[in-house]
């Protein structure tokens, strides 16, 4: 049996989980690592729970690191000093992690983001050294805001990424449907009398949601609609909520780059939750059976007021958002699509 070591940051929306999830289902010998706890109730296989800076401080740092340059680079000595202490601290509990779990018999490393367990990429060295088999998978913001990581990047076999502006960031990448875990979900179109919309970002600035409020303001004088706005709430109590809506709004005006659709909207869409999102003019052609309501947010009030006078149209989508996933994120469908793009770099 093959075996496929997955390593993430953090279980991001669950999706590495899913990755690793959907090859256990197709026969694979698969494992999780993440570095920090997922705060919002996700399944963890391994996790090593590092402590990870929190609070406006760290979350403002982060935001400001809008890529510029290809390849990531400390921005100053004292960054840089930063790492090398937190490699040392981190280095007896991550070294543990490797020994107690057998980590260098995995036959592939996936490194989710891009990242190693180290940020020193010894990790990733030494399993390189062994004859093993690098890919990278990019799932969100790293590429556009942190950069690659050269000297992973010079060993990785394989590049993918769910991202579609990602391939203009990267020379050498994949494009891969994200695997969605589809039967989980049972499909219900929701009638409510007028609109009750969901909105969960897990950041404003990304998904536009100060400018998103204010049409809402707006419609609310015309129409009657009902707006969750859902932050930092645990899984298992947003799907809860989803379920007693019958329309979603994923991202509009966001900043920083971001557009299209991630883990959040499908799992929308599979629950039979027609879901508004902005894409740029070459995403909206590139997605196959668009199943969305694409608008930016000057057409975000109009669109609005359509759908509130048209509940056909609202379970025309329904329908057809729920079909797509089936077809293009199933578990079948993504493992097939990833051993295809394995077999064509000799991974497999």
């Amino acid at each position: 049996m093959i075996k496929i070591l997955h390593i993430a940051p953090q279980n991001f929306a669950g999706m590495p989980f899913d990755f690793s999830n959907m090859q256990k289902q197709n026969g694979f010998g698969s494992v999780l690592v993440t570095l920090y706890k997922n705060t919002l109730n996700f399944e963890e296989d391994i996790c090593l729970k590092l402590p990870l800076k929190t609070g406006n401080a760290a979350k403002n740092w982060r935001d400001k690191k809008i890529r510029d340059k290809k390849y990531y680079e400390t921005k100053n000595q004292l960054e840089k000093f930063y790492f090398v202490l937190r490699d040392i601290k981190n280095s007896t509990k991550i070294n543990k992690c490797i020994n107690d779990n057998n980590l260098y018999h995995f036959d592939i490393v996936h490194f989710d983001g891009g990242m190693d367990l180290f940020r020193d990429i010894r990790f990733a060295k030494k399993m390189k050294s062994m004859g093993k088999k690098i890919v990278c998978c990019y799932f969100g913001s790293d590429l556009r805001t942190r950069g690659i990581f050269k000297e992973l990047d010079d060993m990785s076999d394989l590049n993918l990424t769910v991202e579609y502006d990602h391939l203009q960031l990267h020379d050498d990448i994949n494009y891969l449907f994200f695997p969605f875990d589809v039967k989980k979900y049972e499909y219900k179109f929701v009638r409510n009398k007028g609109l009750k919309i969901i909105h969960s970002p897990t950041n404003r600035r990304f998904k536009g949601t100060d400018k998103i409020i204010k049409v809402i303001e707006e419609v609310k004088k015309k129409r009657k609609i009902e707006f969750l706005l859902v932050e930092n709430t645990d899984r298992n109590e947003l799907l809860e909520l989803k379920k007693k809506c019958n329309l979603a709004i994923d991202q509009v005006g966001g900043e920083m780059g971001g557009s299209g659709y991630g883990k959040n909207s499908v799992e929308n869409l599979a629950m039979g939750l027609p879901t508004i999102t902005e894409f740029t003019p070459d995403y909206l052609k590139f997605i196959p059976e668009n199943p969305f309501i694409h608008c930016d947010i000057d057409t975000l009030k109009s669109k609005l007021l359509e759908i509130a006078d048209n509940n056909a149209m609202l379970e025309e989508y329904s329908v057809n958002g729920r079909k797509w996933v089936e077809k293009y994120h199933s578990f079948e469908s993504v493992n097939a699509k990833l051993n295809e793009l394995y077999r064509s770099r000799g991974i497999i």
